[in-house]
């Protein structure tokens, strides 16, 4: 049998074919440099991401940090590192991310001695920085904001120690929260029926804490940190009970902030929760002073006919269930209270409180019918005045 003949090769398919052999080793390159560069780029960004951007970008808190004459780099590394304690994010998140980032940059030897004051929103780049300006450390204010403080309040304590201008930049910020989107309770809070009809979206969300931010610290950085300290004290045991109790975050927070302002003793708060939580089962108004209160923009104990008729989404003499949003900033007990009533308070159906006589006492009395509510308010009603 005859072999096939060899298929030949016109001029031009010879003349391709060479230049393709030509070439081959240049496209070759290309499309290995083109691979090289996105492995690179992407092993950048997540280096950048991991280990040269700030721990936390949120986290303003000052944190004061020595550093001993004669330091050398990897023992800055490790102080910058334990900053927080080693059981806690540090202001770094890595010694040797840290170690080679100077090196690279030739800083390693122009690190100063001295006391700083530094925060987890600070890059390296940041942090080397200052440690090379040899800055002192910054000044720092304290503010402590009591458990059922409004924003109006806040923003004076804020003003009386020197962190703010004038009330209107809180006011303003807290408003509409479009800055604070980024945490998902206000992003929630926002995307409410009548959110828009709140006097501040903010409102019940800046945990009552002492604080301490550098003195230049803005308006923005203030809040964040308050609303940080929210997000770690509403854990998930309490989305979990709310949940079982068919509340959202948002209508808990409201209950804390009514049940904070109108119950001052301790062992009152569950009581005054299960009052509450009894009215809304029955859709009853709730007829909370404290809302009213915030309506009017007053704090009293009695309210006349014209103002309990009141055209306001936080009035709840007018309106049944929760007020449009929280009328404070309420703290961890209100918040625990609205979600576990006293379970004795809610069989009994207790469903009235009022006052006693606020000078002798703080604590409320309870009834469970009208009846028993009116003769209370007959006894105690000329000590309200």
């Amino acid at each position: 049998m005859s072999e096939k003949p060899e298929k030949r090769l016109t001029r031009k398919q010879k003349r391709m074919r060479r230049l393709w052999l030509n070439i081959r080793p240049m496209v070759v390159m290309i499309i290995s440099l083109v691979v090289v560069f996105f492995l690179a780029r992407t092993t950048v960004n997540y280096v950048l991401a991991k280990y040269i951007e700030p721990v936390d970008k949120n986290d303003a808190t000052p944190i004061e940090v020595t550093i001993p004459a004669s330091s050398s780099a990897s023992s800055i590394a490790r102080i910058l590192y334990g900053a927080c304690g080693y059981d806690k994010d540090g202001l770094i998140s890595s010694t040797a991310a840290f170690k080679v980032y100077v090196d690279f940059v030739g800083k390693a030897n122009s690190l100063k001695a001295g006391t700083y004051v530094l925060s987890k929103n600070m890059s390296i780049k940041q942090i080397v920085e200052e440690l090379c300006e040899g800055n002192p450390a910054k000044a720092t204010v304290k503010f402590t904001i009591p458990e059922g403080y409004t924003i109006q309040n806040i923003a004076k304590v804020l003003m009386e120690k020197g962190l703010i201008q004038n009330e209107d930049q809180l006011y303003v910020a807290a408003r509409t929260g479009e800055a604070f989107a980024n945490f998902a309770f206000i992003a929630d809070a926002g995307a409410t029926t009548n959110a828009m009809s709140r006097s501040y979206l903010l409102e019940g969300y800046l945990f009552p804490d002492t604080y301490e931010v550098y003195a230049d610290a803005s308006v923005e950085t203030i809040l964040i940190k308050m609303l940080n300290r929210f997000n770690e004290v509403y854990s998930e045991e309490h989305v979990t009970r709310a949940q079982q109790l068919g509340l959202t975050m948002d209508q808990v927070v409201t209950l804390a902030s009514l049940i904070e302002r109108e119950a001052a003793a301790p062992g009152d708060f569950s009581k005054v929760s299960a009052v509450f939580h009894n009215r809304l089962k029955q859709d009853m108004p709730l007829q909370s002073c404290a809302s009213l209160s915030y309506a009017l923009g007053v704090t009293k104990y009695v309210f006349n006919a014209t103002e309990q008729a009141t055209e306001s989404l936080y009035n709840t003499y007018k309106f049944n269930g929760l007020p449009v949003g929280p009328v404070c900033n309420p703290g961890k007990a209100a918040i625990e209270a609205a979600l576990y009533p006293n379970e004795q308070f809610l069989t009994d159906g207790y469903l009235y409180f009022c006052n006693q006589n606020p000078q002798v006492t703080s604590e409320l009395v309870f009834a469970k019918t009208y009846e028993e509510h009116q003769q209370n308010v007959e006894l105690y009603q000329q000590y309200w005045s």
